[in-house]
């Protein structure tokens, strides 16, 4: 045991060799994918929601063509579509390699897969609620505000937390692309470098953050849930 943890693995705070500086780097890109799938996914769900019932017109073309886009990119495997985006990703972020671009195709991976949980969770709402808050004269925005939201909150929560650690292991494979994190260390100081004792220890944190989110999502979705309070 002693020996395992003279390791530089343990030792060093080098990007190249660090547990720790890579399990930084791996919740860096997690949190800035989960802030920008947030801000467009959860939108994007809501407009698949509210144009759903839509019978013809431009609502029921918005939603045919987004939920084309969101259907098209929950398709692609993550390996894939990274790749596929080099371009862009070297157009927009100025560089292929390291967390800033790996952050680009998480999100461009994320938020479709954000955007269609959210829109689940908007439709397991009860439809008499919102009818006897229309009854009421409310608007659409007031319906959407005070009804859908709130109801679906802790649903959204959920949802968050999934997505969240979906990216954790998508940022692992980040790292066979340069993505640097704990995915890069684990496949090129462990694996390709016969290092058992990094692939043990990158395997052990990984598991620690996934169960401390889920933890943490499935204490801010009871907290937030009424209904659970009533019982």
């Amino acid at each position: 045991m002693i020996e395992w943890l003279d390791n530089p693995v343990f030792t060093t705070w080098d990007s190249n060799t660090s547990l720790w500086s890579n399990t930084l780097i791996t919740l860096y890109m997690t949190v800035g994918t989960m802030m920008f799938s947030t801000l467009i996914g959860v939108p994007l769900g809501l407009l698949l929601f509210e144009t759903s019932g839509a019978r013809g017109g431009l609502a029921r073309w918005v939603n045919r063509v987004v939920g084309f886009v969101v259907n098209v990119g929950r398709s692609f495997p993550f390996i894939i579509l990274i790749i596929a985006l080099i371009p862009v990703t070297r157009f927009i972020v100025g560089r292929v390699t390291g967390p800033n671009a790996a952050m680009f195709a998480l999100a461009i991976s994320a938020i479709p897969f954000l955007a269609r949980l959210i829109e689940i969770n908007l439709r397991e709402i009860s439809a008499g609620k919102v009818e006897a808050v229309q009854m009421m004269g409310a608007t659409r925005w007031q319906i959407i505000r005070q009804v859908l939201l709130p109801e679906a909150l802790p649903g959204i929560i959920g949802s968050l937390t999934t997505t969240t650690i979906a990216v954790i292991g998508y940022t692992a494979m980040a790292g066979t692309v340069g993505g640097k994190g704990l995915g890069d260390l684990a496949i090129r100081n462990g694996y390709q470098s016969y290092d058992n004792v990094v692939m043990v220890a990158t395997v052990v944190v990984l598991v620690v953050i996934v169960i401390a989110v889920q933890a943490l999502g499935s204490a801010l979705s009871r907290a937030v849930d009424h209904r659970a309070a009533a019982r």
